[in-house]
């Protein structure tokens, strides 16, 4: 049986400030494309002791913009540990630069989406999947 760990007020006030306070580029991701996605995404959601930037718990995908602080050398290494914590845990781990979402926006969202529905069919969730019209 799985347990749970309470979430620390600490925490979940971290959430909710990076919830209000977006960047633009999460912004953009956000209300052009996640928020009205289906199945649903969450923003800056609480992952054991990490705070994702988007996470669609269906398909246990996790979506992380990264700005100039990830490209240090311990920035670099701490994403990369951090990356495999979160796949230890079954989720799969998409990382998209800012540039990436400035130059290739509409890119990104049909990778996003592609590997969204892969992920739902992986974890049993065909009912969820879109239909082709």
């Amino acid at each position: 049986m799985k347990e749970h760990m309470p979430l620390s007020n600490q925490m979940k006030d971290r959430s909710r400030a990076l919830r209000n306070n977006m960047t633009r580029q999460e912004s953009k991701l956000w209300y052009e494309f996640l928020k009205f996605y289906r199945p649903h995404f969450r923003r800056q959601y609480i992952i054991g002791q990490f705070i994702a930037d988007f996470y669609c718990p269906k398909a246990k995908l996790i979506i992380e913009l990264d700005g100039s602080q990830h490209y240090s050398d311990f920035g670099l290494k701490y994403d990369q540990w951090r990356t495999k914590k979160l796949e230890i845990q079954n989720n799969c781990v998409l990382r998209y630069t800012n540039w990436d979402l400035v130059k290739y926006f509409d890119s990104v969202c049909d990778q996003i989406d592609y590997i969204t529905i892969e992920r739902l069919k992986e974890l049993g969730h065909e009912d969820l999947v879109p239909k082709e019209i």
